[in-house]
């Protein structure tokens, strides 16, 4: 009999962990797309997002104080004109569901790396020497500790023009405080 309550509490765990699996990977409710089910549906002319000749370290700079003095996290956004990807992305975040959201937890850094050669001492800063894999590259920074927060993730929306928009709101909604 004794056997048969363990086995129940082993079952009954094992539940609990897939449902807490499950839970964290469904679509956070805070962030939920509303005004487009398709990313084609974005207006055009999509925006241009990134100052090519902003002073990336004054940016960034400016954004983490921003952010420490807001309690919010910074939302480093690595890219460049050119990109579809990250024109798609700055496109969805002008969204009116998504705009407020973002401001609420993030303060927002643009930094031009043009074609993978310029500014690269700002993911340096947090030990992203390698070449980039791909753009939009973002680093989600806590600013009271200086912490990468997405590591391992940053360049999550690098094809973001094959995603849903939910799915790209649920990945910046993952990391929100």
């Amino acid at each position: 009999m004794q056997m048969g309550l363990v086995g129940r509490f082993w079952l009954a765990a094992a539940a609990a962990m897939v449902m807490v699996f499950t839970a964290s990977a469904a679509t956070d409710t805070r962030l939920k797309i509303t005004s487009i089910s398709d990313l084609s549906q974005l207006s055009t002319p999509l925006p241009y997002p990134y100052d090519e000749k902003a002073n990336a370290d004054r940016v960034v700079d400016a954004a983490l104080a921003k952010a420490k003095a807001e309690h919010k996290l910074a939302f480093i956004d690595l890219g460049g004109n050119w990109c579809a990807d990250c024109r798609i992305l700055s496109g969805l975040i002008d969204l009116p569901e998504v705009k407020p959201f973002v401001e609420s937890h993030y303060v927002v850094a643009m930094v031009d790396v043009g074609r993978f050669n310029k500014n690269l001492q700002i993911p340096a800063r947090w030990g992203i020497v390698d070449r980039l894999e791909g753009v939009p590259a973002i680093l989600i920074i806590d600013p009271d500790d200086d912490s990468l927060v997405d590591r391992g993730h940053f360049v999550a929306l690098d094809d973001a023009r094959h995603m849903t928009p939910q799915a790209i709101a649920d990945w910046m909604a993952r990391w929100a405080k």
